[in-house]
């Protein structure tokens, strides 16, 4: 299976897909985050701060808590070229 790059000029951008899901199920903060993921809260800082990356485990269950396709979501994971920091 190829592995996937990110399309030139685009940066990985992990805050982009927890702030999408925070904001479509209205929740107040990355704690109330990890509790619908079902992960320690750890997990969620270690994902906003780039030292975790989004596992394929967790990006099924952002799918299945936020409706978001799994397409979306890794569409919300890159701040495209230009896009404001």
């Amino acid at each position: 299976m190829p592995i996937r790059r990110l399309p030139p000029g685009a940066e990985y951008d992990p805050n982009r897909v927890l702030d999408a899901i925070i904001a479509k199920l209205r929740l107040k903060n990355d704690a109330a985050l990890s509790r619908v993921l079902e992960v320690a809260p750890p997990v969620i800082s270690k994902i906003r701060h780039s030292a975790l990356p989004i596992g394929a485990t967790i990006l099924l269950r952002m799918h299945e808590v936020s409706d978001y396709s799994i397409r979306e979501l890794r569409a919300l994971m890159v701040k495209p070229d230009g896009a404001p920091a």
